[in-house]
């Protein structure tokens, strides 16, 4: 069997859905842009569920992360994927960018380098402590507890600094089996939402905007959240490529979440390397700059 050049990676949910939903098509939608734009570049592609057991990973050039987005759910299953499907193709992003933004801990790093981020305390797994004892000593008013290894909202929580004991229980569970953080509440999240600004092969060229729905915090289409087209800012955007710019490697693709902070600077809340939505269908031109960017790696 001839090699495949790219192969698209998602989840079983998006190979062959037999219902297809606002959420679903908008998925489908951005897979055929960028499957269209790299078969425009004279390359074979397959859109290929990452777990797939039948599938011999030798047998494509390239692997570009998309829509794995059950990762977090399976994250030992994924790793063990990860480390036998790299020695046997080519990631993109590359391998090692990928283990670093699998965990949060990362944004310990971009503040390391200078990189505005959300202020952040992170507890180890097993770590004995209590969460009135982490809040306290934050001096924070309303914070966000959520894990470091996490997507799509999962065990992500909102509260005032008086309710902590609610969530004591919640947290001593979660805390006995992975790593979690406590996080400052950055209020321009409701205010003003979120900036997702796209940079691919070291360009900007896109950006949107997320914002909740009324009542809620977090901006994920599972909790009714929205997205707007947006015209960024020369600051927004030279701050986004400086985040890239410090990242050890650099991204051929890579999404950066920013929002206006307690403080009203720019910050960082997430930096997506690994399967980030990148809402190619306000900017089809940039699946076409990706699709490029694959081909010259190739």
């Amino acid at each position: 069997m001839k090699p495949i050049d790219v192969v698209l990676l998602t989840e079983s949910r998006y190979v062959n859905p037999t219902t297809v939903n606002h959420y679903t098509h908008n998925i489908l939608t951005e897979d055929s842009l960028v499957q269209n734009a790299l078969e425009a570049n004279g390359l074979t592609v397959l859109r290929l569920d990452w777990a797939d057991q039948d599938f011999d990973w030798t047998n494509t050039k390239l692997a570009l992360f998309r829509t794995t987005w059950d990762y977090f759910n399976r994250i030992s299953e994924f790793s063990r994927w990860l480390e036998s499907a790299s020695m046997k193709t080519k990631f993109v992003n590359d391998i090692e960018l990928i283990r670093w933004n699998m965990d949060k801990h990362y944004l310990r790093d971009l503040q390391k380098s200078g990189i505005n981020a959300t202020p952040t305390v992170y507890i180890e797994q097993e770590e004995r402590v209590t969460l009135k004892e982490i809040v306290s000593s934050s001096g924070w008013d309303e914070v966000v507890l959520k894990p470091c290894i996490s997507g799509g909202g999962r065990h992500t929580y909102r509260f005032l600094k008086d309710r902590t004991n609610e969530y004591e229980t919640v947290f001593q569970e979660l805390i006995a089996v992975e790593a979690m953080m406590v996080q400052q509440f950055q209020r321009n999240v409701i205010g003003q939402g979120e900036i997702a600004l796209m940079i691919i092969d070291g360009t900007f060229t896109h950006a949107i905007l997320k914002k909740a729905r009324d009542g809620e915090f977090r901006v994920q289409d599972d909790f009714g959240g929205s997205v707007h087209p947006h015209s960024p800012t020369k600051e927004e955007i030279a701050f986004a490529e400086r985040v890239i710019s410090v990242c050890q490697i650099p991204p051929l693709y890579a999404r950066i979440d920013v929002v206006k902070d307690n403080d009203g600077n720019l910050s960082v809340i997430e930096l997506e390397l690994i399967e980030p939505e990148m809402w190619f269908r306000f900017n089809p031109s940039a699946a076409e700059r990706l699709a490029d960017a694959v081909r010259r790696r190739l």
